[in-house]
Order: C-alpha cells, then sequence, then structure tokens
C-alpha cells in the first residue's frame, strides 16, 4: 500500500458500533445500521494507510476511539477491501452480520473486467530476433 499501516489498538474487550456511512455501497446492503459487536480488540486512528476510494464503515470503540473499519481500495484491475472486525482473541467471524458484510465484500470484489487472455509467446532463434515465430511449448528431443 505504499505505508506503514500502523493503527493504534488495545486488547481490551471492547464494544464496537460499526456505523455505516455509505448505506448505498454494495457492501453495505442487508446488514443493521450500526452493527454491534459486544467483545472486540479496539482499533484507532491515526490508521497509516493511504486515502481510500470509497469509506463504507467507521467505528467506535467503549473508549471513545474511531476507526476507518471498512474501506475500498483499486489497484490495476484488482478490488480490495479492507474489513476490521475480527481477530484471534475475539473471533466475530460467526457473528452473522460480520459474516453478512464478508459475502458482500466478496460478491464486490469479484472482478468486472472481461476476462484477460495470456500473450501468445514467440520464440526467437539467435538471428532471427525480430522474426519470431509462434511458441508452441519447450522443443522436445525429438524437435531438434
Amino acid at each position: 500500500m505504499g505505508t506503514t499501516c500502523t493503527l493504534r489498538w488495545r486488547s481490551e474487550n471492547d464494544r464496537e458500533l460499526i456505523w455505516t456511512v455509505d448505506p448505498t455501497h454494495p457492501i453495505a446492503q442487508g446488514v443493521p445500521h450500526p452493527m454491534i459487536v459486544e467483545a472486540q480488540e479496539m482499533y484507532g486512528e491515526q490508521f497509516d494507510i493511504p486515502a481510500p476510494d470509497e469509506l463504507i464503515f467507521i467505528s467506535s470503540f467503549s473508549g471513545g476511539e474511531v476507526f476507518r473499519s471498512g474501506c475500498t481500495f483499486r489497484r490495476g484491475h484488482g478490488k480490495i477491501f479492507y474489513f476490521s472486525p475480527g481477530d484471534q482473541d475475539y473471533p466475530v467471524y460467526h457473528h452473522k452480520d460480520i459474516r453478512r458484510v464478508i459475502a458482500n465484500g466478496v460478491e464486490w470484489a469479484r472482478s468486472d473486467m472481461p476476462t484477460r487472455s495470456a500473450p501468445t509467446l514467440l520464440r526467437y532463434e539467435s538471428g532471427d530476433f525480430f522474426t519470431g515465430h509462434g511458441y508452441d511449448g519447450p522443443l522436445k528431443s525429438s524437435d531438434a
């Protein structure tokens, strides 16, 4: 991402409220506002990431901290969805609303770009660099 991705955090059984700031985004479809996670690790700003292309969720925690907890990035033909809820000490991945966001994120990230075909590889013999011909794989001993 070109940044340190550092952030503030603590692991003290915080309650997290996940606020939808872009209810029109496909990733936010079908999730309550706010989503409530009763026990979670706290992540807080400053979160050293590039400016997101889209900000979908922000979280607030019982200590008053806030965090950009759901955002998207586009890189080339790819789509990235960052979503923070979930930690090895607080496995919230089984929370029905978190599962809905993850499913929505996977659906959103599927590329809508046309299928890219593999380029034709050309084989060049010494002396014919500018007149290469189609490559059909490595030479077999019978071809030599």
